[in-house]
């Protein structure tokens, strides 16, 4: 018997890391690549084991002690048993739940977690569904705003050159780097596992080539990393590897040689930019005594003097591009690597041109790089949120720790909100978020948890009602991304697992309980919905002149081309050609290198200019090696960890942490050991894989590994599977954006030496009587 009604039927289907036909062969499912596709995403192959994996969850289950002894703040979440129900029961419970919640204490005391990756569908897009459920069904929630990859820059880029869209995705095109760049300085790399994938999907994967075209033509990549596979073999990139986190000492030196050189374009700056000269006292130590000279860098980031002068005089001859991975933003004072690279691009003159300037995040995400398309993509409102509270995305245990208390956001003092409820779907902060202890201590503190799951990840443990949910495979949906030319028609591949029900039927169903039917589901099924969906795009196809297929020849036929928007470089390029007539959306319409609305909040994390400002967590004598914790090469986030690509690249059960052999050596470690990474806020195994390819006093261990403590009743547990955010800090980055600091800590490691812990991340709960 197999999972689908035809069995060697191939289906298209796409997901965020990329489009592929699906079919079923001997009861197991096989995935193929688009044949489009140019370096397809080897995650692919995660789904044919996690379809039917053990760790899916087959039916609702309540926790026992919620069910028991109600609502209410519980430290055994995450401890506790879970009880099987039925779904009218569960429902009705939690409908319950939610109107006492809303009538008591108002839809402000509801969070709407979820992070938005959890499938590559417009309509079944967890994040969509339930905030229109809560907007429609309660009144509201209190939302999150920006994102943990982007939660500094998002910020400070609108204060200094424009809306973060515009910055990262209508700019600099792979195609210009190809025709027009000589070099390419990349902050952080650009590493293929990051531009592997891409919210709601990519059909073709143009990175690696592109690199490869660049480089033939004799493009330049300069790699600023501590970790040299940041940058694929085909970019031939020169590899300089400063400590991490002192990205702007570095910056610094660079633009204290153009200027003191006399490379620096003195026009640019005059015509297009405000606050160069407030930047320059600043930077030639005018103001604060101290030159940010090369040698003063050297000293701060570990690359040589004369290498800093070298390569500054190498930026400023032809046509240079300067790109920030995401990472660095991901860390203390992450707005400042941000603000400060696009100084120096305007110093160099060449912001705007095409290839040339500032690309913010370019090879961070599938996204970027990509022509926009010329016509409108599917999507689903969301409705209206009668609920004006909301926090940086990152402050979820701040707010959950501290109801009531204020912070500050972006110029504004704002005050947490009194949460008693927080209903996730389709998200892990298991996996994003960091200092993972007191965001268990966090949950603990609510009345209600709710989490919509497919699987068992530690959010789904820490849940009071667990409710079971398809996978993207599981059900009919459109894939599309505003610059990928393909929509595909996303062909169910597989029957739902157990008692699975997809998000939008849980939600169709609780809001009738609540009396909201009506405005959640405006009276159409599942497919009616694809349907009215896809109208938009069919009609704006249409109104072009160009083929407009109805819904069912788009069925029929699994995919639609869409037409490309001009590479015309956005409003970067539009204010190059004509700052008059078309000023970028900042105060002053121009680039700026000192802000006075920034200035005017009164941040000493944050001042006016950007700025070398010393962290706050540095190493020391207990703990003298710095922490990587980048996104994973096996896995999106910690999505089907327990997939078979995913599952194979660990050891032993376990992730890999990558170290230099200098320091290796000095702690008697050798290949394949396990290893106990630790700190002050907790500790996790890892197996060693030794290379030179990462700097001396760093050790690289990627999120995405389950949290597995050893003992959940222990305040501190060992993660036994590898999460490095038993480790984080969970603080941030400024007042300013308070975005996640989660890339980078310290740490000391050391040989495990006990009885190695079994892996239980992917072993469900046994459950218990009623």
């Amino acid at each position: 018997m197999t999972d689908t009604r035809d069995d060697a039927i191939p289906r298209t289907h796409s997901s965020h890391w990329g489009v592929f036909r699906g079919h079923w062969e001997s009861g197991r499912l096989v995935v193929a690549p688009h044949p489009a596709d140019p370096d397809p995403s080897p995650l692919l192959q995660n789904f044919p084991d996690a379809l039917r994996h053990r760790a899916r969850i087959a039916r609702p289950m309540v926790r026992r002690g919620w069910l028991e002894r109600g609502p209410g703040p519980d430290s055994r979440r995450g401890r506790d048993e879970f009880v099987e129900m039925g779904w009218d029961e569960v429902l009705d419970l939690l409908a319950r739940e939610l109107a006492r919640v809303r009538d008591e204490h108002g839809p402000g005391a509801v969070f709407g977690g979820s992070y938005g990756w959890s499938s590559a569908g417009r309509f079944h897009h967890a994040q969509s569904q339930v905030h229109r459920f809560l907007n429609t069904s309660i009144g509201g929630y209190v939302r999150s705003v920006n994102s943990y990859s982007a939660g500094a820059s998002a910020v400070i880029l609108p204060h200094i050159l424009g809306p973060f869209d515009a910055v990262c995705r209508r700019h600099v095109t792979w195609k210009q780097v190809v025709a027009h760049t000589d070099t390419v300085l990349a902050f952080g790399g650009m590493a293929l596992k990051n531009s592997a994938v891409a919210s709601g999907g990519v059909s073709a994967h143009v990175e690696r080539g592109s690199m490869a075209q660049a480089r033939a033509r004799g493009t330049r990549f300069i790699l600023v990393s501590p970790l040299r596979s940041d940058l694929p073999e085909e970019a031939g990139a020169e590899w300089l590897a400063p400590v991490p986190g002192t990205d702007v000492a570095l910056m610094l030196g660079l633009a204290h040689t153009l200027a003191t050189e006399g490379l620096h374009d003195t026009d640019f700056l005059a015509r297009f930019c405000v606050g160069y000269p407030q930047f320059e006292r600043y930077l030639l130590g005018q103001a604060d005594g101290q030159p940010k000279s090369a040698e003063w860098a050297a000293a701060i980031c570990g690359i040589k003097a004369g290498r800093i002068a070298e390569l500054a005089r190498r930026i400023a001859r032809g046509r240079t591009l300067i790109t920030v991975a995401q990472s660095l933003q991901r860390a203390e004072h992450g707005e400042q690597p941000v603000w400060m690279a696009a100084v120096l691009a305007a110093m160099l003159g060449q912001i705007g041109l095409p290839g040339g300037g500032y690309n913010y995040a370019l090879g961070s995400l599938a996204h970027y790089g990509k022509q926009q398309n010329a016509v409108p993509i599917p999507t689903l409102s969301q409705g209206t949120n009668g609920v004006a509270n909301f926090i940086p995305v990152a402050r979820i245990a701040d707010m959950l720790l501290n109801p009531g208390a204020p912070f500050d956001y972006n110029g504004r003092r704002m005050n947490y909100a009194d949460i008693r409820l927080v209903y996730w779907a389709g998200g892990n902060p298991f996996h994003h978020h960091q200092d993972l202890n007191r965001l268990r201590e966090a949950f603990a503190r609510v009345d209600t948890l709710v989490v919509h799951e497919i699987a068992w990840t530690a959010t789904a443990r820490h849940a009071d009602i667990v409710l079971p949910c398809t996978m993207t495979l599981e059900r009919d949906d459109i894939g599309a991304a505003a610059t990928d030319p393909l929509m595909v028609a996303m062909k169910k591949l597989a029957e739902p697992f157990g008692e699975a029900r997809d998000d939008y039927a849980i939600f169709a169903d609780l809001s009738r309980r609540l009396g909201a039917e009506a405005a959640f589901t405006e009276g159409r099924t599942a497919e009616e919905w694809l349907r009215h969906l896809y109208e938009r795009t069919r009609a704006a196809l249409e109104e072009k002149g160009l083929p407009a297929p109805s819904f069912d020849e788009f069925w029929r036929d699994e995919e639609v081309h869409l037409p490309s928007a001009p590479d015309d470089g956005g409003i970067i390029r539009a204010f190059r050609e004509d700052p008059e007539g078309h000023p970028l959306p900042t105060p002053s319409g121009k680039v700026e290198i000192f802000s006075e609305t920034v200035a005017g909040f009164g941040y000493d994390d944050c001042p006016g200019h950007p700025a070398w400002l010393e962290p706050v967590e540095r190493p020391d004598a207990r703990h003298p090696l710095r922490l990587v914790a980048n996104q994973p090469h096996t896995k999106l986030h910690s999505q089907l960890d327990f997939g078979g690509y995913s599952a194979a690249s660990k050891r032993r059960g376990r992730e890999v942490a990558r170290m230099n052999p200098v320091d290796a050596a000095a702690r008697g470690i050798a290949e394949g050991d396990i290893l106990r990474l630790f700190n002050d806020r907790g500790a996790c195994l890892a197996s060693a894989s030794i290379t030179e390819d990462v700097r001396p006093g760093v050790v690289q261990l990627p999120t995405g590994a389950w949290y597995d403590p050893a003992d959940p009743a222990e305040s501190k547990p060992l993660c036994v599977h590898g999460n490095p955010n038993v480790l984080t800090r969970d603080a941030g980055t400024s007042r300013l954006a308070q975005g996640c600091t989660g890339q980078l800590t310290v740490l000391e490691v050391e040989r495990f030496e006990g009885n190695l812990p079994p892996i239980a991340a992917f072993e469900p709960p046994v459950p218990a009587r009623r």
